[in-house]
């Protein structure tokens, strides 16, 4: 099979796999306890969970696209 039949290379998907390790990282920054019946927590409000965890996945999100979008580079065949 020839190598210019695939949609994507080996960059895109190390791209790919980089927007959706970003993406776990942002979704890790915004979890954490919350507050329950009893007692209230205002951690659930902090910048990290509300300003910088959704700056971080969309960035993740918008990488994944342009990994996506990105169009392999041709290599000529020298014989």
């Amino acid at each position: 099979m020839d190598k210019r039949d695939f949609a994507f290379d080996k960059v895109n998907f190390i791209l790919l796999a980089i927007g959706m390790a970003v993406v776990i990282i942002g979704f890790l920054l915004m979890s954490g306890s919350g507050s329950t019946e009893t007692a209230y927590n205002p951690d659930i409000f902090s910048a990290r969970r509300i300003k910088v965890a959704p700056v971080i996945c969309l960035l993740g999100f918008v990488s994944m696209v342009y990994a996506v979008v990105r169009k392999p580079k041709d290599k000529e065949d020298i014989r």
